[in-house]
Formats: C-alpha cells, sequence, structure tokens
C-alpha cells in the first residue's frame, strides 16, 4: 500500500511541477488580455493657467483649465479587425476635451488606437486616427504592455503624430503601489492645429491670420509594472501660435499649465488596478510557484513512503503445510491428542 500510495504522489508531483512553467510561459500570454469593451473617463486639471482668448487673440490667466479623456472600447469594430487580421485586438475611440474655467470648449480631438489585446502593439488597420487624420503608430499609447520592463519605450505623441522614446527613470512609491515612473520630453515641434475651436474657427482660418501652432511637453507617467495600466499622470504643457514667416513678432501663449489628474479619479484608477493586478499575479506569480512547491513537497512525500516502504521487514511466509503440522487432531477413544505426521511431499 505505501508503494502504491508512493506512485500515486508521485505522479501528482510530476503533473502539478509541469502545470507550473506551462501555466506562466504558455497560458499567461494567451489568456491574459485588455478587454474589447472596457469604458473608462478621466478629469485632468491645469490651474492657474494661461489660455488663448480667441476673440481677442490675446493670453490670459485663468483659475482652472480642464481637460476631459474619455475612452470607450468600439467592440463592434475589435471583431471587423480580428475578422481581417486573424489577432485580437482591441479599438480604443478616445476623445480628449479641453474647457475653460466657464466650461466653455477650447478644443477636442478624437482618436481610434487599434492595438494587441495581448502585447499592446499597435496593429495598423481599423481606422486609426488621430484628429481624423490617418495615422501609423509605432510604440505605445495610453497603456503599458503586461509586466513592464525596466527600460525606456517608444511612447506615440497625438499632438506630433509622432513617437519618442519614453525612458524609464526608476522605481517608485505611490500610493501604496510600488510603480515604474517613465518621462518623455517633447521638443517645440510645429503640430496641426485642431479642428474644433471655439467661435466657429476653423485650422483654415487659423492659417489665413497668418497663424501655426506650436507645442513642447513634459510627460510623467507612473505605471504599475504587472498590468502596465498607469494609475497616475502629469503634463507641463505649452502651446504658442506663431506668426507664419515672422519670427520678429511675439508669439501668442495659446495654453500653458501643469496638468495633473484629479485626486478622486486617481483614487478610482489606484483601485482598479489594484483589483487588476490580482488576476495577473494569480497567472503569472502565485499559482505557477504554488504548483512548484506544491510539487516538490508531493515528491518528497512520495521519496518518504518509498524509503519507508524498503524500510520494513519482510512479512511471516508461513506455508500451509507447516500450519498444517502444529494443528493437534483430537482423538475420540479418550486417549490424548496426537499430532497429525508430516505431510508428504508429492
Amino acid at each position: 500500500m505505501r508503494r502504491r500510495a508512493g506512485l500515486v504522489l508521485l505522479a501528482f508531483a510530476v503533473f502539478f511541477t509541469t502545470l507550473s512553467p506551462l501555466l506562466r510561459w504558455y497560458a499567461f500570454p494567451r489568456l491574459a488580455k485588455v478587454p474589447a469593451g472596457r469604458y473608462q473617463t478621466v478629469v485632468l486639471e491645469a490651474k492657474d493657467a494661461t489660455l488663448i482668448d480667441y476673440s481677442t487673440l490675446e493670453p490670459k490667466k485663468v483659475s482652472r483649465i480642464t481637460m476631459t479623456e474619455t475612452l470607450k472600447g468600439n467592440v463592434e469594430q475589435a471583431r471587423k479587425v480580428k475578422h481581417e487580421t486573424g489577432r485580437d485586438v482591441v479599438v480604443w475611440d478616445t476623445l480628449t476635451y479641453v474647457a475653460g474655467p466657464d466650461g466653455a470648449m477650447v478644443s477636442k480631438i478624437p482618436e481610434r488606437y487599434v492595438f494587441d489585446a495581448h502585447s499592446q502593439e499597435p496593429v495598423h488597420a481599423g481606422g486609426e486616427n488621430v484628429d481624423d487624420t490617418p495615422v501609423r503608430r509605432d510604440g505605445i499609447e495610453f497603456k503599458w504592455p503586461f509586466l513592464v520592463r525596466k527600460h525606456d519605450y517608444r511612447y506615440f505623441d497625438m499632438q506630433t503624430r509622432t513617437s519618442a522614446p519614453i525612458h524609464y527613470g526608476g522605481t517608485r512609491r505611490f500610493h501604496g503601489l510600488s510603480v515604474y515612473y517613465f518621462e518623455q520630453t517633447i521638443p517645440w515641434t510645429l503640430v496641426p492645429v485642431p479642428r474644433a475651436l471655439p467661435l466657429g474657427l476653423t485650422p483654415d482660418a487659423v492659417r489665413q491670420i497668418g497663424l501655426e501652432r506650436w507645442y513642447t511637453t513634459k510627460r510623467m507617467f507612473w505605471v504599475d509594472p504587472t498590468t502596465g495600466a498607469p494609475v497616475n499622470g502629469e503634463e507641463v504643457h505649452q502651446e504658442e501660435m506663431r506668426w507664419t514667416g515672422h519670427p520678429e513678432k511675439k508669439p501668442i501663449t495659446a495654453f500653458s499649465g501643469h496638468v495633473r489628474m484629479r485626486p478622486d479619479y486617481v483614487d478610482a484608477t489606484v483601485a482598479l488596478v489594484t483589483s487588476q493586478r490580482r488576476l495577473v499575479l494569480l497567472l503569472t506569480s502565485w499559482l505557477p510557484w504554488g504548483f512548484l512547491g506544491l510539487g516538490g513537497a508531493l515528491l518528497g512525500l512520495a521519496l518518504l513512503l518509498e524509503a519507508r516502504a524498503r524500510r520494513a521487514p519482510p512479512a511471516a511466509n508461513t506455508t500451509a503445510r507447516d500450519q498444517r503440522a502444529l494443528v493437534p487432531e483430537i482423538s475420540h477413544d479418550g486417549g490424548k491428542p496426537k499430532r497429525l505426521p508430516p505431510a508428504r511431499d508429492g
């Protein structure tokens, strides 16, 4: 029985030990993916900022500029792209809506971002665009891959429609989480004028006035290394309207401010990421290491039972002939009991 139990334990030990790397290196890359139907809104603010007044073309100080970023997963479009490419993809339709202190619209820029649901690599299909202008993304945007590495990534900037390195800046603590800090600086660059502007202005009208839009920013992210989701983001953002062909004229500050996530949205984002990271850790750490430890424990127990079975004394092997020789026969003639003669072979 000990040897039989040892074999059963050995079989389970092999099963769990084999399952450990399969779960981490085979199952996780196929099971972990960004949900296609995600919906999220994040509000950022820039207090004591500078904003252009398009009625006078003069900059003015304002108490607050609000930037609302809405992200909506387009499930139907994701199915179409998957049918075309054969890949699990996510299609995000996003809108960045900038409003002044009175709530009036300053600008709004829609985007469509198409990426691989598992690796977060951009997929060039499904009409990816920025402000209804087709683009071809290089690098990540909005989200890092699962299990973020400590190195630089290429990050897409929607204003310039180009990608540039975003640099890893070390590990930090943020709201109780261990996060990776990334930073990117975009130098002054000529960028397109948004299609939607106050007072019915259009990009063509701005060009006819003789102005062009320049932009620079310092972008900062605090990223959860397990899920790849940013838990906080900030930008030191500056925009200028410069006179075309007249570098001697003073540029007009269109937007200048330090943009930060509103505290309540930071708390909500941290709570969401904390719940999601448990699922990723379950597949990448907790279950693989747990199965490996369980397999080792079962192997040790199987070897212990085998060793005990080998040390056990041999069982008595008394033959039927020996037992018969020891059984007395009772005489019915009143005499003493007599032993049966030894059985003869054959």
